[in-house]
């Protein structure tokens, strides 16, 4: 088997983004009808669209349950960045509950979190690492946060298990080449220089870092497996911050350049239910600002997101909201009923499906 992975036949219940938010994801199997084992009265299967853990108060629970779930072959899962950063050791925002040396500075966000047993570490990374990067059958295409010909046909003759040393093969491609422009020198001055302010939303934005734009989006782009699992980017005119950081590279929608006739869901892009003020709206979301949270996107309108922010739950913790009237779910998409599914029980139709798929 290859990290383009042929997905089995028969119904499916595809689920958003679950960023260690254990009681939406038991609450949504409930309402979707599976039991504690993963078994679905109709025969329908589970699939995970990536992003698994960080942020939320139980990564580690989430996926013991996923494992347990795939193992049991009821389900399938592949991977999102978030993963990708575990697996390549790029200690980032939210991830205190897996890396030590993050934990610290994750409390004042994430707190109270559940950590992972050192003695369970393997084992977590063991299964992650062997999962794949996309699901493909003739109906439907499932990829974490972007699908493109060129990346997927970059990644298809891979077999599962070597994701990391690919990831990590790329990674030093595109620094390589940055070395050679002298963009890399840059930079590390950059880096440098502002150290202290990169991840401080509450300091005056720093700079326009130029070099960082630069390379962030040579980074991303020379990568096909960045592609898939955070998307097409640019670089930005100007620094935002996001994830805790300010960032010089933006998300693009990539649908709109989508074309082919078969569909593609995905995650990563933190849609939201019941969408706030435009001054309110966490940037990310911008991408969906002229559209219905139910609609599929792009011109053929055959690509859905979903992802509806539940990973943003934590916001709701720490001002003492409560959690029951979050504004943040967890989703799934049955396929091929073409309905959603909430962890709050709601059930609503999409909109604007064109299936132009012929088999």
């Amino acid at each position: 088997m290859h990290l383009v992975k042929t997905l089995p036949a028969g119904p499916i219940d595809i689920i958003g983004d679950i960023h260690g938010e254990i009681e939406a994801l038991s609450a949504l199997l409930g309402k979707l009808g599976y039991s504690s084992l993963g078994h679905h009265p109709e025969g329908r299967r589970l699939v995970f669209v990536g992003d698994l853990v960080d942020r939320g108060p139980d990564s580690p629970g989430v996926v013991r349950t996923v494992m347990s779930l795939v193992q049991a072959g009821v389900a399938e899962a592949i991977l999102g960045n978030h993963e990708l950063n575990l697996l390549s050791d790029d200690i980032k925002d939210g991830s205190g509950w897996f890396f030590d040396e993050r934990y610290e500075r994750d409390l004042p966000n994430y707190a109270p979190f559940t950590t992972t047993p050192s003695h369970e570490k393997v084992a977590l990374r063991d299964f992650l690492q062997a999962l794949p990067i996309a699901l493909v059958r003739e109906d439907i295409r499932i990829v974490h946060a972007a699908w493109t010909s060129e990346a997927i046909e970059a990644i298809s003759p891979l077999p599962l298990g070597s994701v990391t040393d690919a990831y990590l093969k790329w990674n030093r491609a595109a620094q390589q080449e940055a070395e050679s422009l002298g963009l890399y020198e840059q930079y590390l001055g950059e880096k440098h220089t502002w150290s202290h302010h990169l991840e401080s939303e509450s300091h005056p934005p720093p700079e326009f870092l130029s070099a960082h734009a630069e390379y962030e989006a040579l980074q991303q782009q020379h990568n096909p497996i960045k592609v898939l699992t955070s998307g097409v980017e640019q670089k930005t005119t100007a620094p935002f911050f996001a994830g805790h950081r300010w960032r010089y590279s933006d998300r693009t929608a990539w649908w709109q350049q989508y074309d082919d006739p078969v569909p593609v869901v995905i995650g990563h892009y933190w849609r939201q239910l019941y969408p706030q003020a435009v001054h309110k709206t966490p940037r990310y979301s911008l991408l969906f600002k002229d559209t219905s949270p139910l609609s599929w996107l792009g011109p053929a309108g055959n690509v859905f997101c979903i992802d509806y922010s539940v990973g943003a739950r934590w916001r709701d913790r720490k001002a003492g909201r409560p959690i029951n009237q979050s504004r943040f779910k967890l989703g799934a998409l049955r396929w091929p009923e073409n309905e959603l599914v909430f962890d709050d029980g709601q059930r609503l139709p999409t909109a604007g499906f064109t299936n132009n798929y012929i088999k």
